[in-house]
């Protein structure tokens, strides 16, 4: 009876490694938790400018259900993607990027938000173009490490002839204009060049051509520079220049250890701007406290191991393209994660930049999302060619 009882138990121990074998459930449960934490603090954050604006307390977090639905409807069908395919429309995605970005300067056609023109409208929702480009560029670096590796760790042009091309991506972005996420994207681009084996002094020699001509930017741009000398003393204007990151660290500071409880924001009522877009994590701190806060950024942390961990996985198997790919995705949230948070702690200038996963906006729910999904279909494949590597043993 004891040995039948231990058998059937093995049974459904194996049952349940085979039904979870092809699949991160790890990467999947802190996902999830992720799109559950953006949506209750959307809803918490927003219920006050929802009101005013339709008369509906809860617009927008009804509409960010709807944006995440769909995102992970899409994120299915990306699953279902073969890792190939991706290798093969990378350039094309590029190209498809460029050309988006291209018509949303000319005048009628893009959507202007607080004097930035960064939507296209699809008709059925607007797309944040410089969502999609984030994505395009990780997965055309990804296949072009693979396809040039060896021009890329002896040559110049190995090195200059993408980064040339992303120069290209970044120019359109900042006639948006949309400086923080031409940031994340070089940075994205310049990390994973790095990981691909390009020579230190080519390296450090863009590094320091980035860093001046962002400088030079910031600088050359009154708009720019008053955010940045923002940053640096928000104090010095607290009902002007600096009265949106001024109330995001009076929210921080209200949070205290445990918050002053979920729904209780005094900020997020007339106070602070954009509270339920990029200033969210400001909404959470002073509801859920220093202890939400940190829950949250360790979350974000173990997300991006996670990733590295499939990537570095895929790199043991010899699989370039996925191990790039998934460092790429990797550093792109890690870069994002880190600007937001920073910009909400008074750490880094306003970039206006959403938090992954969890601000409000369908454009960058459905593309972060179908880049998780490409990520779980990375670990896939990968446990897939083990076990059939396994059974051929």
């Amino acid at each position: 009876m004891i040995g039948a009882v231990a058998t059937f138990r093995n049974e459904q121990h194996h049952s349940l490694r085979r039904k979870s074998a092809g699949i991160d459930l790890h990467l999947i449960l802190v996902v999830a938790i992720l799109l559950a934490f953006g949506l209750v603090m959307v809803g918490s954050a927003s219920i006050d400018i929802a009101d005013r604006q339709t008369g509906e307390p809860f617009y927008y977090l009804y509409r960010q259900g709807g944006y995440v639905a769909i995102a992970l409807v899409m994120a299915l069908i990306a699953y279902q993607v073969p890792l190939a395919f991706w290798e093969r429309v990378g350039p094309l995605m590029l190209l498809a990027s460029l050309l988006m970005l291209m018509v949303l300067l000319i005048p009628g056609v893009g959507r202007n938000v607080n004097g930035a023109t960064r939507w296209l409208n699809l008709v059925v929702f607007n797309l944040q173009v410089s969502e999609l480009a984030k994505l395009s560029v990780v997965i055309y670096l990804a296949g072009y490490l693979v396809r040039r590796s060896e021009a890329v760790r002896t040559t110049v042009g190995g090195f200059i002839k993408p980064m040339g091309l992303i120069a290209v991506v970044v120019l359109l972005l900042l006639l948006e204009p949309d400086f923080g996420a031409s940031v994340v994207i070089i940075a994205t681009a310049m990390g994973m060049m790095f990981l691909g084996g390009v020579q230190l002094w080519l390296f450090g020699g863009l590094l320091l051509v980035a860093l001046l001509s962002f400088a030079a930017l910031a600088i050359s741009s009154p708009y720019r520079l008053e955010r940045l000398t923002t940053f640096l003393n928000p104090w010095a204007d607290p009902f002007n220049s600096g009265f949106q990151l001024t109330q995001s660290l009076i929210a921080i500071g209200r949070g205290e250890w445990f918050g002053v409880g979920l729904g209780g924001s005094v900020q997020k009522l007339f106070y602070l701007p954009e509270a339920h877009t990029d200033f969210v994590f400001a909404v959470l701190a002073e509801e859920l406290g220093l202890v939400g806060g940190a829950v949250v950024i360790l979350l974000f942390a173990y997300l991006v191991w996670r990733t590295f961990m499939i990537g570095r996985r895929a790199a043991v198997e010899g699989n370039g393209f996925a191990a790039y790919l998934a460092f790429g995705i990797g550093l792109w949230v890690a870069l994002q994660v880190f600007i937001n948070i920073g910009v909400n702690a008074g750490l880094l200038p306003t970039k206006g930049l959403t938090l992954p996963l969890m601000s409000y906006g369908g454009s960058s729910m459905m593309v972060m999302c179908i880049a998780m999904a490409i990520v779980l279909r990375i670990d896939a494949e990968h446990r897939r060619g083990a076990s059939v590597a396994g059974k051929e043993a």
